[in-house]
């Protein structure tokens, strides 16, 4: 298994290996966000990367937004790509060492699949410690068998049934309709709510 660490992350930025990197938010994200209407909502994006999303959600009106990555080198490309710089908080960090909490909603997009998936119960014992309650996890998992070659690395909605349902109401767990064409039938769009 890989050492997926700050320095792994870091070179696959530098060596300009991003291949999740699709270079802008993902049409399944962008439908989601267009659908909120309470722009002051405390949102959380973990693993972000180049956080097109951060970017897209700044523009839409929302003030109230966290990114956090392990690598340095995206969120420095995020912040030059800001424009509305007061709506995002940007944090070099892990994940799960963290401290904030009472977020609205969390957006998921390729950090999951990015863990070990030795570290999946730990991932949601974090994201119910991070959400208010109530509060929503919402965005992409991929659907292909899990893979120790990763990352990524796979899942089926069995594995996440199974994975969430005791922290979490599976509240919209389906095939994304409308993923990128490299991603089409690979793609579970997902709302889970903190219980």
């Amino acid at each position: 298994m890989k050492n997926l660490n700050k320095e792994f992350w870091e070179d696959r930025y530098i060596s300009q290996d991003t291949g999740w990197d699709i270079g802008h938010i993902s049409t399944p994200l962008k439908s989601y966000i267009d659908q909120l209407r309470d722009k002051t909502i405390k949102i959380l994006i973990p693993g972000a990367g180049n956080g097109y999303e951060a970017v897209y959600l700044a523009e839409q009106g929302f003030c109230n937004i966290t990114v956090i990555d392990i690598a340095k080198p995206p969120l420095e490309q995020l912040r030059g790509r800001l424009k509305e710089a007061d709506a995002v908080t940007l944090i070099e960090g892990d994940f799960f060492d963290l401290e904030l909490s009472d977020f609205d909603l969390i957006l998921e997009q390729t950090f999951f699949c990015a863990l070990d998936p030795s570290l999946r119960p730990a991932y949601v014992r974090k994201m119910k410690q991070l959400l208010k309650p109530k509060g929503k996890l919402a965005g992409l998992l991929f659907n292909f068998p899990l893979t120790e070659s990763g990352p990524p690395f796979g899942g089926d909605q069995k594995e996440y049934k199974m994975l969430f349902s005791k922290d979490f109401t599976i509240k919209v767990l389906e095939n994304a309709y409308n993923s990128i064409k490299p991603r089409a039938g690979k793609e579970l769009f997902f709302i889970f709510e903190s219980k």
